[in-house]
């Protein structure tokens, strides 16, 4: 028997992600195709400053999606991220974090957490739509790896905050994507 929580009036599977009988992401739109043109988008980030994934051509982009700043989850898997972000670094791969959270709340967070990669506020869903990871008011906690071309190499739809970090690290030396 699945573990069932009510979150914003939906019941939500907790295995798998399941909202009226199908997966959530189906709700947020269609999910891009590895190897497939990852969807350009322009976002805010914390200096109200507008970021691209045009902006990273020619570098390997790590996008990630999750639900809410502050939340334990959320918390965890940016720790992960920023403690990685060495790796990441030697490796000349951007991380993105994708939210609906504003762009204060982003700033609060990143303040707190010691967070140095750019967080994006995408306050209405429509990149996270664009990426079959919209929720109807969150985005969904999933991962893209984009390569320097802008094509999708690797997708995580089922994401372990405490692992995430290590298993797209392991991704990307499976890519060859080494520092």
């Amino acid at each position: 028997m699945q573990r069932r929580t009510l979150l914003g009036g939906l019941a939500i599977s907790l295995a798998g992600y399941l909202v009226w009988g199908k997966p959530a992401w189906a709700l947020g739109g269609t999910l891009p195709e590895v190897g497939q043109p990852a969807p350009d988008f322009s976002l805010p980030s914390l200096d109200n400053r507008r970021v691209s994934l045009s902006d990273y051509r020619g570098r390997w982009v790590v996008l990630y999606f999750y639900p809410k700043d502050f939340t334990s989850g959320c918390t965890l898997e940016a720790r992960r991220f920023q403690a990685d972000w060495p790796e990441y670094q030697k490796r000349g791969v951007q991380i993105l974090g994708v939210s609906a959270d504003s762009v204060d709340s982003h700033r609060q967070f990143c303040d707190k957490e010691g967070l140095t990669f750019p967080l994006l506020a995408d306050t209405d869903g429509a990149v996270s739509r664009a990426y079959g990871s919209w929720l109807g008011f969150i985005s969904l906690r999933h991962t893209f790896i984009i390569d320097p071309d802008g094509i999708i190499r690797a997708r995580f739809v089922k994401v372990n905050p405490a692992i995430h970090s290590q298993e797209v690290l392991a991704t990307l030396d499976a890519l060859g994507v080494t520092g």
